[in-house]
């Protein structure tokens, strides 16, 4: 794992190319930059892992690019959830649960993700709060996908 500044970035990809992400979407440019100036940006190999159970969940990742699978841990074993793509996020429910890890996350494919950390969060908060309030919107929307998903897979096993 390599971590690299928003610069570096920057000399590979447009910043238009991030606002359509869907962590992303309705956000203007300046805030989409200072997520990225302020957040930690990792590029990732095959198999590297962004997180893995019990670590503490106190940050998000938004897919820049490439894709991370998702494996939960649940009564000793590992169970395949889901790929979360580019654009995606992942990791924000045990942020705002206040939950450490319960499963592993790691890149399929050669990534690049933005880590988000609560104070991030919080200085995002106060220095953009319009901005904020559309963050929260797009994060709630991407989580009531995720939950609708997920009923509908309860839905056809029963």
């Amino acid at each position: 794992m390599n971590r690299i500044n928003s610069q570096q970035l920057s000399e590979r990809y447009e910043l238009s190319s991030f606002a359509n992400a869907s962590v992303f979407g309705a956000l203007p440019h300046p805030a989409i930059r200072w997520l990225l100036d302020h957040g930690i940006i990792r590029e990732l190999k095959p198999g590297e892992q962004l997180f893995s159970p019990g670590e503490p969940g106190n940050s998000f990742h938004v897919i820049l690019a490439g894709s991370v699978d998702y494996y939960k841990f649940h009564n000793g074993r590992f169970a395949y959830i889901r790929k979360f793509n580019s654009g995606e996020q992942i990791g924000f429910v045990s942020m705002i649960a206040l939950h450490d890890r319960v499963g592993r996350a790691e890149a399929c494919e050669e990534s690049i993700t933005l880590e988000i950390d609560s104070d991030v969060y919080h200085d995002f908060h106060i220095s953009h709060p319009l901005e904020f309030g559309i963050l929260m919107m797009n994060l709630a929307r991407e989580m009531a996908r995720t939950l609708r998903n997920t009923n509908n897979i309860l839905v056809d096993k029963s």
